[in-house]
């Protein structure tokens, strides 16, 4: 099962639709196209930013498990909490923009749209990596629940228990891995940089 399936199961995908006033079978197809860099947003702050324990400490200065129920509840989304997310995993609104045109182009679903979306999965993703990781005390907890979503959504490192996100990656993140490192989010900003330069 992906992350945007066990969000789906959540309520998080419907509520998201609800709030954005779009049908929940498009919100379900925008998380798919940008959860891959999402999730790479967050690999990239465990490799640079003291491994997973160092990502642990990030997602509880963040909100923690909250992060997921802000989505889930009935009251308006947050959504600077998640751009505080976005801009922790991917440094710059640039990169939310290229993402967001990358999912436009690859689901027909306006990117404008897609902009809104953005820190909400930011938000689910990181609550329930934060709610996972709280769960298995240090042994397991957050680090084998981020080796099975990124292992699996990135394809490579840890094997991805039932499928793990490999599903989720789909042609996007293949589109967008042009070095074949398995991380789409590396091309992404280097196509940020180059846009810059």
């Amino acid at each position: 099962m992906n992350l945007t399936d066990i969000l789906a199961q959540a309520g998080g995908i419907e509520s998201m639709a609800n709030q954005l006033g779009i049908p929940p079978a498009m919100a379900k197809q925008g998380a798919d196209a940008l959860l891959p860099a999402i999730l790479g947003g967050f690999k990239k702050q465990a490799q640079s930013g003291g491994g997973v324990e160092g990502l642990g400490g990030l997602l509880g200065q963040l909100g923690g498990g909250g992060l997921l129920d802000s989505v889930l509840g009935p009251q308006t989304t947050p959504v600077e909490q998640g751009n505080d997310v976005l801009g922790q995993i991917f440094g710059s609104k640039d990169v939310s923009r290229t993402v967001a045109g990358q999912a436009a182009a690859q689901t027909g679903i306006d990117s404008g749209i897609l902009k809104q979306m953005l820190p909400m999965l930011a938000m689910m993703a990181a609550g329930y990596m934060a709610k996972q990781g709280g769960q298995g005390g240090e042994s397991g907890g957050l680090g084998g629940m981020l080796g099975n979503v990124l292992g699996g959504a990135m394809g490579g490192g840890a094997a991805p228990s039932a499928g793990g996100l490999g599903g989720s990656l789909g042609g996007l993140g293949k589109m967008l891995d042009m070095d074949g490192d398995g991380n789409p989010l590396d091309d992404i900003m280097g196509m940020v940089n180059k846009m810059r330069g």
